[in-house]
């Protein structure tokens, strides 16, 4: 059904970026799982995944909810910009689109079930923007490392355009993986540190709500 895909964000004057916003009532009670830290060595068992569809808080918290998913970072990708900024990337200037890492164990979670993830968490057809966050650094992208994964991007489109899932066509880039570039830290694991920011309160938080409401069996536990 449609409304398992489409996700509305909630539409604000205010970008990603933002720290003045009314706060909404309805998420005053959201409270951030708490995060075991993984090092880097022990990440090296997972498989990777890259995805953008919009503010990166947003789309690190809802793939940090997910079973089979250790560790996610926000990052840049997509561009070819060597080692971006955050203010590189948010005036436009590098090509790159905020992305997100994806360090999940396939024992648990598959590559395809990832990609319905991305594809019910976002608007894949919203050209450049998802939500109050507008330009090509928020457009919609599913990396490939192979062409397995490819096929896999391409035919789930594929079957979503015969479902008519969606008003509209589909834009979202199927772009060959080439490199990640990892934001600055006080990007990472922005929705947890910071849950009362006004932009997380009212743009990020109430996303999560709703991706979580229609993809309830691929909740870690503690996200329920």
């Amino acid at each position: 059904m449609r409304h398992l895909f489409i996700l509305l964000i909630l539409l604000t004057s205010f970008g990603c970026q933002s720290k003045t916003a009314k706060v909404q009532p309805t998420v005053a009670e959201h409270k951030p799982i708490e995060k075991v830290v993984v090092s880097p060595e022990a990440l090296q068992e997972y498989e990777t995944a890259y995805f953008a569809s919009g503010c990166f808080w947003c789309v690190e918290a809802i793939f940090e909810s997910v079973k089979g998913v250790k560790e996610v970072y926000s990052g840049y990708s997509g561009g070819p910009e060597k080692n971006p900024t955050y203010e590189q990337v948010a005036y436009g200037r590098t090509g790159h689109a905020e992305a997100v890492e994806v360090f999940y164990d396939p024992k648990v979670i598959s590559f395809t079930q990832l990609v319905q993830v991305f594809f019910g968490s976002h608007d894949p057809t919203s050209l450049n923007r998802q939500g109050p966050d507008r330009g090509a650094q928020y457009r919609s992208i599913a990396f490939y490392k192979n062409d397995t994964q490819k096929k896999i991007i391409t035919d789930y489109i594929t079957l979503l355009t015969s479902q008519n899932a969606y008003d509209r066509p589909i834009v979202t880039q199927v772009e060959a993986f080439d490199v990640f570039y990892k934001a600055e830290e006080y990007h990472q694991d922005y929705e947890r540190r910071n849950p009362n920011n006004s932009y997380i309160r009212n743009v990020s938080i109430p996303r999560l709500s709703r991706f979580k409401e229609n993809f309830k069996s691929y909740l870690k536990e503690e996200s329920h």
